[in-house]
């Protein structure tokens, strides 16, 4: 079975950074791609940003300029760097994979847990 597992969510002042971390495990035959969503409170759940196995990037225009998506394919690890954080930054940050299991080699999506990231004012 596959599973995404996130780490680095926080609370932190307005103005700061934080670096959120997902690494994807278990039977896995490629990624295709793997990306960034959140969902504020009351709010619908959004694009943050996502990067291909080969590099291509996409970011929704809210954090452009101040997020960075990078990723380590020997690890299957993707990565967001959050600059200049702002009160609406705030959220539940989901980690979402496109990949092909090993055993049906055909797409599937794949979601993490969800982790809180707070910015005070």
């Amino acid at each position: 079975q596959v599973q995404l597992v996130e780490s680095g969510g926080g609370l932190v002042q307005a103005g700061g950074s934080l670096r959120l971390s997902c690494a994807a495990s278990g039977t896995i035959f490629s990624i295709n791609a793997m990306g960034w969503y959140r969902q504020a409170a009351g709010k619908q759940r959004e694009l943050v940003a996502t990067i291909t196995s080969g590099g291509s990037t996409n970011y929704a225009d809210s954090v452009k300029g101040r997020f960075t998506i990078s990723r380590d394919n020997a690890k299957n690890t993707v990565y967001l760097q959050m600059n200049s954080l702002k009160p609406e930054d705030t959220a539940v940050y989901y980690c979402n994979a496109e990949l092909l299991p090993f055993t049906t080699r055909v797409r599937q999506n794949y979601w993490g847990q969800g982790t809180q990231v707070t910015v005070s004012s």
